[in-house]
C-alpha cells in the first residue's frame, strides 16, 4: 500500500497556480489547483495563461521598475527598454524563466511550473481545518484538468485518500472513459455549459458541443452530483433561444445540484496583453443584473429552482 501511494504521488504533471481561500469553486472554503492546457480557446476565457501547455512569460508593466536586469539575464535578448519603455520580444522569448527569477519587482513571472503530486498536496493540506469546518475541500481547474488525465486522477486520489472533498471544474471535452475514470474520486463536477448550439459553440470555443453535453448527460446518469456553470457573454451567447434550449436539456437531468449563471467581467483583458495576446472581446462591456436576472427567470420558467446568478 505505501508503495502505492508512493506512485500516486510521484506523477508530475504542469501547473499555472495554486488558489487558497478560494470562495467560488464549489462548497465551502477551497483550494484551487489550475492545470495548464486547455483544447477549448473561448473567446472570453478568464485564464489565457492556462490555454496553452506551455510555459508562458508573464509582464505586468505597473510593477516593471525600469532596473534593466531582465535585459542582462536574457540569453535571447528579448528585452529592451526603449523611451521609459520595456518591451519583449515574443518571437525570441523561450519561457526559460531567467528574467523572472531575478526580477526584483516581480514585474516578470513564469506561468507554468512542474509539480509532483506530493508537493501540490502538501500544500493543499495546509488548510485541512478550513475545509472541515466550512465544508470545502479542493478544486481542479484550469485551463482543462481532462488533459492532464494521468495528474488528475492522481491529484484526485491523494487528496480523497487524506479525507479532502474533491471537486473538478471542467468544460466536458475529452473522451468519455477520462471522465468514467475519475468517477470514484470525485465528490463534484463543476461542469461548463457555453452555448447548445452546436455550430455558434464552435465559433465560441473552437470545438463542437456534441462531446460536451454526451459527457453532461453520461455523468448525470452515473449518479454523479453535478454544478452547472453557464457564462453568460452580452452579444455571444445570451440570446433568448440559447437559455430556453438550456432549460430543456437541463430539465431533463436529475443531479444537478446548483445552476450558476456566471456574468462576463473584464479582468481578463489586461491578462492577455501580459502575455503578448491579444484579447478577442476588447472593450465589451459586462451584462446588466437586470439582464442577469431575465436569463434566470428563462430557466426558473423550466422548473430549475436551483439556478442562481453568479
Amino acid at each position: 500500500m505505501a508503495h502505492h501511494v508512493s506512485r500516486i504521488t510521484d506523477h508530475t504533471g504542469t501547473i499555472f497556480d495554486i488558489e487558497r481561500f478560494a470562495i467560488h469553486d464549489g462548497p465551502g472554503i477551497r483550494t484551487t489547483v489550475f492545470l495548464k492546457g486547455c483544447p477549448l480557446h473561448c473567446l472570453w476565457c478568464h485564464n489565457p495563461e492556462g490555454i496553452s501547455r506551455q510555459p508562458q512569460l508573464v509582464f505586468t508593466p505597473l510593477r516593471c521598475i525600469g532596473c534593466g536586469h531582465c535585459l542582462v539575464v536574457c540569453p535571447q535578448g528579448a528585452h529592451q527598454l526603449l523611451d521609459g519603455r520595456h518591451l519583449i520580444d515574443r518571437e525570441r522569448c523561450r519561457a526559460c524563466g531567467a528574467c523572472a527569477e531575478g526580477c526584483y519587482a516581480g514585474a516578470l513571472e513564469l506561468a507554468g511550473r512542474q509539480v509532483t503530486v506530493a508537493e501540490v498536496l502538501e500544500e493543499v493540506l495546509r488548510d485541512r481545518a478550513f475545509y472541515e469546518t466550512s465544508g470545502g475541500g479542493m478544486t481542479l481547474s484550469g485551463g482543462e484538468p481532462l488533459a492532464q488525465y494521468s495528474f488528475t486522477r492522481a491529484l484526485l486520489q491523494a487528496a480523497q485518500a487524506e479525507g479532502v472533498h474533491t471537486a473538478l471544474d471542467t468544460s466536458g471535452f475529452a473522451p468519455w472513459r477520462r471522465l468514467e475514470g475519475l468517477l470514484g474520486y470525485v465528490d463534484l463536477v463543476l461542469y461548463d455549459v457555453k452555448h447548445m448550439d452546436c455550430e455558434r459553440h464552435m465559433a465560441l470555443t473552437g470545438v463542437s458541443n456534441e462531446r460536451i453535453l454526451d459527457n453532461l448527460r453520461r455523468l448525470d446518469g452515473a449518479g454523479q452530483p453535478i454544478w452547472i456553470r453557464i457564462p453568460l457573454i452580452p452579444g455571444q451567447n445570451d440570446e433568448d433561444a440559447n437559455y430556453h434550449a438550456l432549460g430543456q436539456f437541463l430539465a431533463g437531468l436529475k443531479h444537478v445540484e446548483r445552476i450558476e449563471i456566471l456574468r462576463y467581467h473584464r479582468l481578463a483583458e489586461s491578462k492577455y496583453a501580459n502575455i503578448g495576446w491579444v484579447y478577442p472581446l476588447q472593450g465589451l462591456k459586462p451584462p446588466t443584473e437586470e439582464r442577469a436576472e431575465s436569463r434566470r427567470r428563462i430557466l426558473l420558467s423550466y422548473g430549475l429552482s436551483q439556478t442562481i446568478v453568479g
